[in-house]
């Protein structure tokens, strides 16, 4: 017969087996909501479930601060008239007047005279035109000694002996990285227009084009690390022909954003990595403010070079997100408080949006510090009494570890609140990558990430990618000197270059 001794450490070990299996069910139930959210819940990140407004404490806080709301009134939704035409498109006039017969008055037999007229638009599509561009260099020579001879040269190519003109390259680039077009559809496309051009000779194409702009990428590196801050951010890409891996490995694209507005620089690199190195490369020299998430793959350069590392409240706020949605529906709790206070600090970033950085710094500490300092409290409180593994838990622990990251923001003014910007400049990668899947070499990959660089950094000093990468085209085999190269930055050709 057991002992009450050797009873009770056999019931002890059965109360440990169960809340063990407890806790693992509610990690399973947790991982079956988010399953179904993922496949039929909307991805929106917004969070205007009505359970937050019982945690309003960050609200309360701030009215001293802000002015007191308004009501808004209910208003019906509109419908959507025609589309509005530019007035900068070309019009082409077509009248439909009356016949002869048409103008005399049928009683009275008088000539009719116009008066006014009924006018309105339709938008016409002109399909897409080619024509071959004949080069013809004349050749001259001496009559008189017949030894003299000279013959005309033509501007210098973007890609040497090709039939591609800036034109067509800059059409078949922009389809592909501005409009996630892959090769092989572009050549169906030239095939209605009676062109016969293979998928390899495009895909050559873009690994010229991505060589010949070189010289305008390592200028945008040059200009990206002197600024205050860069964001930073990454994600995989597959490269199927890359000499020592298999084709199902990960490899990745990095991208970094900094600058002001009207000279911003988007740059994306391509890496069979995401180590530390890469990140000491693309870093080196620079001695400002890094933006990422999380990532530990960053702090041994931000170390080496004394980098200020920021944390990014965007992903702070994702994991609360997640967590809100295993919640019962209905039912508030420790995520909803969460997310209350941290929406209560975007509020305050969106009113300081165009603020100058002292201005900004100013009013982060006047109104965000309260706030900032109820959430360290609440935080302490929370993760002891939060089980680890669920998904509260990993967002309480991520908050937690990043905090000193997260925080560093009110330091300056200048430092920004989230790495919204550079998730932003690598969305049209990941869009085009749903297209195009791979690519085939890492000499395409690196091409891609050139082009990609070129495009997002035309595009955030809004320019028309199509227009400024012909330019680009044209007169960069032209350039001879550095300076002719700084000229056709993307900030120089939008000053008027």
């Amino acid at each position: 017969m057991l002992s009450e001794a050797a009873l009770q450490s056999d019931n002890q070990r059965l109360r440990s087996l169960v809340d063990d299996q407890d806790a693992r069910i509610r990690q399973l139930e947790e991982l079956i909501r988010a399953l179904r959210h993922k496949q039929f819940g909307a991805s929106s990140e917004r969070t205007s479930d009505p359970q937050i407004a019982l945690f309003n404490e960050a609200d309360h806080d701030e009215a001293a601060f802000e002015a007191p709301a308004t009501p808004v009134r209910a208003h019906r939704r509109r419908r959507q008239g025609r589309p509005r035409l530019a007035e900068d498109l070309p019009r082409v006039d077509v009248v439909h007047d009356l016949d002869d017969s048409e103008k005399v008055c049928a009683e009275h037999g008088c000539a009719l005279v116009r008066i006014g007229e009924q006018t309105s638009e339709q938008l016409e599509f002109i399909p897409a035109t080619v024509q071959v561009i004949r080069h013809i260099c004349p050749t001259y020579t001496c009559p008189a000694c017949e030894g003299h001879v000279v013959t005309a040269r033509k501007p210098p190519q973007p890609i040497p002996k090709s039939i591609a003109t800036p034109s067509l390259l800059a059409w078949v680039v922009v389809s592909k990285y501005v409009d996630a077009l892959p090769l092989y559809r572009q050549c169906s496309i030239f095939e209605r227009l009676g062109i016969d051009i293979d998928r390899t000779t495009l895909a050559n194409w873009m690994i010229a084009c991505g060589k010949l702009i070189q010289p305008l990428i390592n200028l945008l590196w040059e200009h990206l690390r002197q600024q205050l801050v860069v964001h930073m951010d990454e994600t995989t890409v597959q490269v199927l022909a890359e000499p020592g891996r298999a084709a199902q490995t990960k490899s990745y694209m990095w991208v970094s954003a900094a600058g002001p507005p009207g000279d911003r620089a988007v740059l994306f690199h391509y890496a069979p990595s995401r180590g530390a190195g890469v990140a000491r490369e693309l870093l080196a020299d620079f001695e400002g403010a890094l933006m990422t998430d999380g990532y530990e793959g960053y702090e041994p350069a931000c170390r080496e070079n004394g980098i200020t590392r920021l944390g990014c409240w965007a992903h702070a706020r994702r994991r609360f997100v997640d967590a809100q949605r295993q919640q019962p529906n209905g039912k508030a709790g420790k995520p909803d408080q969460a997310l209350a206070l941290i929406n209560a600090l975007y509020r305050i970033e969106r009113s300081v949006k165009d603020a100058d950085p002292d201005e900004r710094h100013r009013q982060r500490q006047h109104k965000a510090v309260p706030i900032v300092d109820k959430l360290r409290l609440w935080l302490d409180k929370s993760v002891a009494s939060t089980a680890p593994k669920t998904s509260l838990g990993k967002a309480l622990s991520y908050l937690d570890n990043q905090w000193p990251r997260l925080v560093r923001y009110l330091d300056d003014g200048a430092y920004p609140f989230d790495n919204n910007r550079a998730e932003n400049a690598i969305r049209p990668f990941v869009i085009g990558r749903k297209n195009w899947l791979f690519s085939q070499s890492a000499r395409g990959a690196s091409a891609s990430a050139n082009l990609y660089s070129l495009i997002e950094t035309a595009k955030a000093n809004r320019l028309d990618p199509a227009v400024y990468l012909k330019h680009v085209f044209t007169e960069l085999p032209k350039a001879v000197s550095v300076d002719d190269i700084d000229a056709l930055l993307p900030a120089n050709f939008k000053n008027g270059v």
